[in-house]
């Protein structure tokens, strides 16, 4: 009898340890998918301000392109004698300038 009530309490608590066990199994499960679904969010999130961040150099970088040709026009002679007419009311000698009077 004494080996069957042996037998009986190894048993009982080789099935704790096994419950026990599953238990930790389980709560780690769940805190590692917690975790992993926070993480995939922060990815979309930073993937998200990247995209964002790229459009606004894509438009600086046109920014700085237009820039660039706004500089070599005002350097033509074009742009000196617009300026000097439209500021400076400037003519060329002989040439007859038509203004229209403000009603």
């Amino acid at each position: 009898m004494a080996t069957k009530a042996r037998y009986k309490r190894r048993s009982f608590q080789n099935k704790a340890g096994i419950a026990l066990a599953s238990c930790v199994v389980i709560i780690l499960a769940t805190v590692v998918s917690i975790k992993s679904i926070s993480l995939f969010e922060k990815v979309n999130e930073y993937e998200e301000k990247e995209a964002y961040l790229n459009a606004q150099i894509d438009a600086e970088v046109a920014r700085g392109k237009e820039i660039a040709e706004f500089e070599r026009y005002t350097q033509t002679r074009k742009y000196i004698e617009e300026t000097a007419k439209d500021k400076l009311g400037l003519v060329y000698p002989g040439e007859i300038v038509f203004k229209i009077e403000d009603r």
